[in-house]
């Protein structure tokens, strides 16, 4: 099977895109809203956000962003033909190699634009992000699971390899998926993906600086017609980070 026809096979079905990327995102915000509603009371304003030196939380606080991958998983199981046909999460060597050489490339893009910004604006000392795009979120950890290893390493599986299947099932899945059958054109798809990757991490400091790591995430999805290599193009960007973490440790 050639490029296109893979490309092709992977939006037989995608008329239920949009229905799966809104359940997911409406997912995400219920789920923020109940562990907002459930901690504040207990911890004094819970703030999902902000990861915290008590163990099990550590590992709460990413559950909005793994919830996120719910609507195009339920979407592919009743309507699509399964995860691996509907979004080609089976890597092949060529996406190892594509995903790799984009994780680089918004590794780079995520540094230069985030010090453009930084020389252009300054800082505020405010550098949280709800999900695990740049290493802001992964430097967030030292400072807060001292003495809970276990947790800080199990987060940082979360960081390398779940949120980055969930993510992707759901930016260049599910909502790539439902551009394509309604005939965007790729470059297109591409920048609003992008974008909304971007705007839904909800800092508007970070957001250009985002959307430069979107667009060469995306560029695996691109250039490979698989969301697999986008899924390894985001987890080699969050896994220096990672790396980095346990050497200061």
């Amino acid at each position: 099977m050639d490029d296109g026809q893979a490309r092709e096979r992977l939006v037989l079905g995608a008329h239920w895109g949009f229905v799966a990327f809104f359940a997911g995102i409406a997912g995400y915000h219920f789920v923020t809203l109940v562990m907002s509603f459930v901690m504040s009371g207990r911890f004094g304003g819970y703030d999902p956000l902000e990861l915290r030196d008590v163990g099990p939380l550590l590992i709460l606080a990413f559950l909005p962003t793994l919830v996120l991958g719910l609507g195009p998983a339920v979407g592919s199981r009743v309507w699509g033909q399964g995860l691996s046909t509907d979004f080609g999460l089976k890597p092949t060597w060529r996406d190892v190699r594509i995903g790799l050489a984009c994780g680089a490339a918004a590794l780079a893009a995520g540094y230069l634009l985030n010090l453009l910004l930084l020389a252009v604006y300054g800082t505020d000392g405010d550098d949280r992000t709800f999900s695990d795009v740049s290493p802001s979120p992964i430097t967030e950890l030292s400072g807060t699971a001292e003495g809970d290893t276990v947790w800080l390493v199990l987060a940082a599986v979360i960081v390398v390899l779940a949120a980055p299947v969930t993510e992707e099932l759901l930016f260049r899945g599910t909502l790539w998926n439902a551009m394509g059958f309604h005939r965007l054109p790729s470059w297109v798809i591409l920048l609003v993906t992008a974008l909304v990757f971007a705007q839904l991490h909800g800092e508007a400091a970070r957001t250009i600086a985002l959307f430069g790591q979107g667009i060469a995430i995306g560029l695996a999805r691109y250039l490979s017609g698989r969301v697999s290599a986008a899924v390894i193009a985001h987890a080699a960007n969050n896994l220096p980070p990672a790396v980095l973490l346990f050497a200061a440790r």
